[in-house]
This record gives C-alpha cells, structure tokens and sequence, in this order.
C-alpha cells in the first residue's frame, strides 16, 4: 500500500479520509489497492480508515482480528452490530468529508461497490460521502514505466498477429475454406506462442456478427468466411509477466477486391470519429487542459451523429486499460454513463467508435497513452479496408 502517496491525494482531493469496507471480498479494489490477500475467509465487516493527515485506523470483528493486521494503523475490534454502530461512528468523528467505493446514482458501476445500507448508516452520523473514483483511477489506472514497456512488448505481437491473420483467412478461403471459430483459434496459438494471453476469447465476426460489438464465436456458433465477406478483428492481450497490461485493438477487412460502396462510407465514417477524438486527446494534452472521459466520446458521437447515423453507434466510445481488459480509469463515455472522471497522465485507454448495421458493422479500435504534455495511439492505426 501507498499510504505516503494515498494521503497526498487525499489532501489534493480537499477529502477527510478514504474509507475502505468489505464482506465476503464485495470490494475488490480495496484488496489490490491495500495490497491485502485476496483469497482469506471474510465473513464479517471490516473498515479500514486513511486520514488525509495522520494515524490510518482499523475496524474489524473479534473471530477475524488479524484481516489487516499486514496494515499500518491502530486496532479496535467489534462483536455486536451495536457495538460496530458505536465504533465506527467513533472512528469517523474527525471526518467530514469520507471518499468511498460510491458513484452518485451508479453512474460509474465499476466504481460503485459499497451497498446502499452502509451508505445509509455512516451518512446518519453526519458524513459527506464522496466518490472515491478519481482516487481509485489514480491508484489502479496510472501505469509505472514496467507496464508501459509491456503494454508496447504486447502491441508488437499483436499487430503482427492480426496482420498475419487476414493473410491467414485469405489463404484458407482459397483453399478449402474456414469459418469464425477456427480462426478464432488461430489468433490465440499465435498469441500464446509470443507469451501473449488474454482473459476473454477474442472477437472474430463476419457480416452480421460484425454488427454485434461482443460476438463471440464458440465451437458451436460460427459462420463461415467466404469470398465477399466483411470481416472484424477485435484482438486483445497482454505478456505473460506480473503486472503486465493489455493492448487492444479492433480492425475490418473485405474477403476479396471490391467492397461495395457503403461499406467503404461506413468505414470511413468511423475512422474519420476515431481520429476526431485522437485529435481532441492530442489537443488538451498539448495544452495541458485537464480532459474528462465524456468529452472524448462527444467528440466522436458527434462525428458520427452529423453523418446520420448516431442511432447505430451503441456504446461508448472507449474504456480505460490496465492489468484487466476494462480497467478502472475514465471511461470514453458519455452515452452509457457520463463519466466525469479527468484522463491522468501515465494511462491508457481505447478509442473505438463504431456504426453497426443489420448485414455488417464496423468498428475501428487504437489505444491512446497520456502523458504530461502530450498523448499518442500506441499502435498502427488503420486506414483503409483490408483487402484478404
């Protein structure tokens, strides 16, 4: 745990205190960013207070004394819910301001862990709760060094692969043929021969599964690939190394010469908002205006929207990246949620707009990295259809 650096951040956020709860592991980022075991028994509460000044204090039942015992602070332990009413209460009576695992109105559900009840109660002793969720961005989605040099290590496999595998669909199409799951299947032996795995299966869709953002191809539901098919490649990975983060990127092509007419409007359509919203990173970082997650998906939206097709663009515009493939950063996101979170320096996250139609969709996928002063896709950015 960082606790020098937590209380800083708490003093720049102007709050009292972050306040960390879990029953039955509830909260996960409290685990990573505490640094505590994620695999011992917890069958009853435990509180774990920072002050943004001072002395971190904990709260925890007789039966499981020793949970924070790895933890710097001061101990007091409770048996009954009265009892843990009365502690509690006395543990947070220098605090006013009190930053927990909350997002007002859920906006933010990755952020928003903490149950309505616990709220509830430490709201009756007076308390301002505040969202921890610039603090949780700060501590979870700022890279070191190490994780930059992975995630470029991940991007050069994957480029490769996602290359070869358009050669790979064009040579078995005109050579017996293949279908979505077998090359599915490729992409991951091709990945995992570079040390490169992933969480989930990645996207192989074609035609109308292209039109469905999370397709996912399984031996028993595929397409086949055949001459004048639209493709989509949506490729995802990180090194087999501790604390390795992800590269991620979505790609389409055409089995043959002659896409039609409308699909190359839409492609250009996308790719012309992907880099409407690169422009707008590169933008507020140059000039180092502090950029929230919905005003880069506004960027794109918008795009999309005067084109005539803002109905077809179903999600946000892109997610934060980190050791998961859905990290806990800002979010590109103004649709699903308007995420207010600030882009920080030393993270990463996608952009990757898409218009999605009943017979194709398109979507076009980069990774952006922020830095103090300055922002850059990570990885090759696509121009044109692929031709297979």
């Amino acid at each position: 745990m960082k606790l020098q650096d937590i209380q800083t951040a708490l003093r720049e956020q102007k709050f009292d205190a972050w306040l960390f709860y879990d029953h039955h592991h509830r909260d996960p980022i409290a685990y990573r960013v505490l640094g505590l075991r994620g695999d011992t028994l917890v069958s009853r509460r435990w509180f774990y207070l920072i002050p943004a000044q001072g002395e971190p204090r904990k709260l925890v039942h007789r039966i499981e004394a020793g949970h924070l015992d790895s933890l710097p602070g001061a101990k007091d332990a409770y048996s009954s819910w009265q009892e843990l009413w009365e502690k509690l209460k006395q543990m947070l009576a220098p605090c006013q301001t009190i930053a927990m695992q909350y997002s007002p109105n859920n906006l933010i559900p990755l952020i928003s862990l903490v149950d309505a009840g616990t709220i509830e109660l430490i709201r009756s002793f007076g308390k301002n709760i505040v969202s921890s969720g610039d603090l949780v961005a700060r501590f979870e989605a700022v890279w070191s060094e190490q994780q930059i040099a992975s995630h470029f290590a991940a991007r050069d496999t994957i480029d490769k692969v996602v290359a070869a595998a358009f050669q790979e669909i064009g040579r078995r199409v005109r050579n017996g043929g293949t279908n979505e799951y077998e090359i599915q299947q490729w992409i991951t032996d091709a990945m995992a021969r570079e040390n490169v795995v992933t969480e989930d299966p990645v996207i192989v869709g074609v035609n109308e599964h292209s039109a469905d953002p999370h397709f996912e191809p399984r031996s028993d539901l595929h397409s086949p690939i055949t001459e004048g098919d639209f493709v989509l490649l949506d490729v995802f990975g990180k090194k087999k190394t501790p604390d390795a983060v992800y590269y991620d990127i979505t790609w389409t092509g055409f089995v043959g010469k002659n896409p039609s007419e409308r699909h190359h409007k839409i492609f250009n359509i996308v790719r012309d908002a992907r880099d409407t919203a690169i422009k707008a990173v590169q933008t507020a970082s140059t000039a180092g205006r502090k950029l929230a997650g919905w005003e880069v998906d506004k960027a794109a939206r918008d795009h999309i929207a005067q084109a005539g097709f803002g109905e077809k663009f179903v999600h946000r515009t892109g997610h934060s990246i980190g050791t998961s493939i859905h990290a806990n950063g800002a979010n590109m996101d103004g649709l699903e949620t308007k995420d207010e979170r600030a882009i920080l320096p030393n993270s990463c996250f996608s952009i990757e707009p898409g218009i999605y139609l009943g017979d194709f969709g398109v979507r076009s996928e980069i990774n952006m990295l922020v830095r103090q002063g300055a922002a850059e896709v990570t990885g090759k950015i696509q121009q044109e259809l692929v031709l297979i």
